[in-house]
């Protein structure tokens, strides 16, 4: 039985059935990650004497037929604890020391079965749209030249190769949405309430960063949520009546320039739709200029709320991520973060959500940039590269409210993305509208060459 490349439901209940053991499932994808690691850059650790010893443990449980994610392997983007492991942050800065104890999304995963097989590499302080370090570039499977995305490449990347079904990052301004589009995965962001970040019981950067599921097909994505929610969100039939949806290419950035494959493919996205029943028009979200300054006040002041809340010496940061704590901390003295920009952009889109159901978005502006030693390069090149490529995501997470990618076509052997937007509390209807999409143009769920199994 060929195990790389099932979809964790399959994997999940092979393991159950005992048609095959833990340990095989995760000996195939450690073997498999060996292999694909050298030109992959996913990981900064792999468990594996750790996975194979959870893998027996899963082997000898009562209630093996019953869990989840039995035998599952599952990455973690390097912000989350696993005891025994580091917890880096993407940093040199940051301690080097073990962590003491899983954090509780971990425990929610051991406790379903599932194995976490390692942690990857992310951007440092997971502020960037790249993932790289001075040891490794996390590359899309789809195209090595291109970077994997950021903040959690590594984990979309682990994903996209086949390495894992599903993988867990952190979403701030798209951390999850961004790779995941970048690796032609699928990726969720829920709103409020679920799965915030804190550090020290503060929100992370200021309210804006959930942890999120990326996966191949909206059913892993659906049973990875809810074993990190901990609760089942409700499962509807596919919407009864037409949904009202609206159809936007305008960039929320001033200056950022959608390219023509981007446009079309959210517009061949509504076409889809409207060809399914739903109502679909041309319509923007009512962006306006305070929009991306609120966001930029978050992303810098944010960064330093990481450095105080780590205790790091700003001295060992990269010089781009020391360039954008100290922009923060100038902002902070003329614009510093309110609560009233939530509310006041919140205040914006009720009238629009009382109109449509979901937006779609382009994913991306462009291509996400180049695989390279980012790290190195200049805060404003940085800056550029990301906003330049990235403009659709954070303003959803300044909003607090649901938000997918699904990738549905190819542009010189790229994946090309579309975003599902949805208002407060209806994430259910944003992962519909998902499984509703992928069922009409079913995405490739690897890579070619790097893991090829149906099913």
């Amino acid at each position: 039985m060929e195990l790389v490349g099932r979809t964790a439901s399959a994997l999940a209940h092979a393991v159950r059935s005992g048609e095959v053991t833990a340990r095989e499932v995760v000996a195939a994808h450690l073997e498999h990650l060996t292999a694909v690691e050298p030109r992959l850059g996913a990981f900064v650790a792999v468990r594996r004497k750790a996975a194979l010893e959870d893998a027996d443990a899963v082997d000898t449980r009562a209630d093996r037929g019953q869990l989840p994610l039995a035998g599952v392997p599952v990455a973690l983007t390097d912000v989350i604890d696993v005891a025994g492991e580091q917890t880096r942050h993407g940093s040199l800065a940051t301690s080097a020391a073990l962590a003491g104890e899983d954090h509780p999304l971990v425990s929610r995963v051991r406790q379903a079965g599932g194995i976490v097989l390692g942690k990857t590499r992310c951007s440092e302080l997971s502020l960037w749209g790249t993932s790289d370090d001075p040891a490794a570039t996390a590359v899309s499977p789809w195209d090595p030249t291109r970077s994997a995305g950021g903040a959690a490449g590594g984990s979309a990347a682990a994903v996209a190769a086949g390495v894992v079904p599903v993988a867990i990052g952190i979403d701030g301004l798209g951390s999850v949405r961004i790779p995941a589009a970048a690796c032609g995965v699928i990726g969720f962001r829920p709103g409020s309430p679920y799965l915030g970040m804190e550090f020290d019981g503060v929100p992370h950067w200021f309210g804006m960063t959930r942890f999120g599921p990326m996966a191949t097909t909206v059913q892993d994505l659906r049973l990875l949520l809810d074993v990190l929610t901990g609760v089942q969100l409700p499962r509807d039939e596919p919407p009864g009546r037409s949904l009202e949806v609206a159809v936007s290419w305008r960039s929320p950035a001033p200056g950022a320039t959608v390219t023509g494959a981007w446009r079309e493919a959210v517009l061949e996205a509504g076409r889809l739709l409207h060809h399914a029943g739903h109502n679909v028009v041309r319509q923007d979200p009512p962006y306006e200029r305070s929009l991306v300054q609120a966001v930029v006040s978050r992303w810098t002041q944010g960064a330093g709320a990481d450095v105080a809340a780590l205790d790091l010496d700003p001295e060992l940061l990269q010089p781009r991520t020391r360039a954008h704590v100290a922009a923060g901390e100038r902002l902070a003295k003329v614009a510093p973060v309110d609560e009233a920009d939530v509310t006041g952009w919140r205040e914006l889109l009720a009238p629009f959500f009382a109109d449509h159901d979901v937006l779609l978005t382009p994913a991306f502006a462009r291509a996400q940039p180049a695989a390279t030693a980012w790290h190195t390069r200049p805060w404003a090149a940085n800056i550029a590269a990301n906003l330049s490529a990235y403009p659709f995501t954070a303003a959803w997470n300044l909003a607090d409210i649901p938000a997918a990618v699904v990738p549905l076509w190819e542009e010189g052997g790229r994946p090309l993305a579309v975003q599902i937007v949805a208002d407060v509390g209806r994430e259910e209807l944003v992962l519909e509208v998902a499984q509703l999409l992928t069922s009409l143009v079913p995405p490739e769920r690897q890579a070619p060459g790097w893991a090829a199994v149906e099913g």
